[in-house]
């Protein structure tokens, strides 16, 4: 597994497509830190950055990667190779490409200005949500034969957790405001590894003005230690219920 590991890492770094998302999100690091003048702005800027950005980039580059080396994955599975130590290899390989061009255009600036538990949360949290949505993409292609149609799932899956989900829970929570909806509305929110990892990071501020009702009723209902580890207990599960499907299916599906 890991001489297939390493052949994936080189042949990502090779095309230079990870180099230059390292480049953009530390352009806009360095720019949000700058900018703001304030430490606290710019990782409540950054944080928007990470959550938008970051889930993106990961679905959309596992995607193409995994349907970009399905001749390889071939060639790999006539071999005496078991099929879950090829996909897992494959999946091991993005995700330390792409995490690492986070921590270069991320952590960088981080470390240099907001070395503090926000941004160390930050880094976590952008580094959860990097191999999560990398763990949905293998999901989609591996599901999907059409490349077409798994760029379009990819894409689909990003449009829901970044902005359809927030608006399903508003509806939910104004048409069912005459009931108690606490334990519902942390349900929604652990359904959502975007908001869950928004969470996580804003429940280490104080800044409940910004939080909005699904961090303050976390805070309030767990407080910021227990919230933060429950949180990321919960985004780890988002990592481990989607790649374990994956090798599922990969294991059964013909080739």
């Amino acid at each position: 597994m890991l001489k297939i590991t390493k052949y994936v890492v080189k042949d990502i770094v090779r095309s230079k497509i990870v180099l230059a998302y390292a480049g953009l999100l530390l352009a806009g690091s360095l720019g949000l830190f700058n900018l703001g003048g304030d430490t606290a702005k710019g990782l409540i800027g950054l944080l928007s950055l990470v959550l938008m950005v970051v889930p993106l980039v990961s679905l959309i580059f596992g995607t193409i990667h995994f349907y970009n080396s399905y001749e390889f994955i071939e060639l790999l599975a006539s071999q005496p190779l078991k099929r879950r130590t090829i996909l897992l290899a494959e999946f091991m390989g993005v995700s330390i490409a792409l995490c690492s061009a986070f921590l270069l255009g991320v952590g960088v600036p981080v470390l240099l200005y907001a070395a503090n538990a926000t941004g160390l949360t930050l880094l976590g949290v952008g580094l959860m949500l990097t191999v999560i949505f990398i763990a949905l993409a293998f999901l989609g292609a591996v599901a999907t034969r059409d490349k077409a149609r798994g760029i379009g799932v990819a894409m689909l899956m990003w449009f829901y957790f970044a902005l359809l989900h927030g608006g399903v829970m508003l509806f939910v929570m104004f048409t069912f405001e005459d009931y108690p909806l606490e334990k519902a509305t942390m349900a929604m929110i652990s359904l959502n590894p975007i908001d869950l990892g928004r969470v996580v990071v804003l429940l280490q501020m104080d800044v409940s003005a910004l939080m909005g009702f699904t961090g303050a009723l976390m805070k309030d209902l767990l407080g910021s230690a227990l919230g933060a580890a429950c949180g990321i207990g919960v985004l780890t599960l988002w990592v481990l219920v989607p790649i374990s499907l994956s090798v599922l299916i990969f294991r059964r599906k013909d080739l």
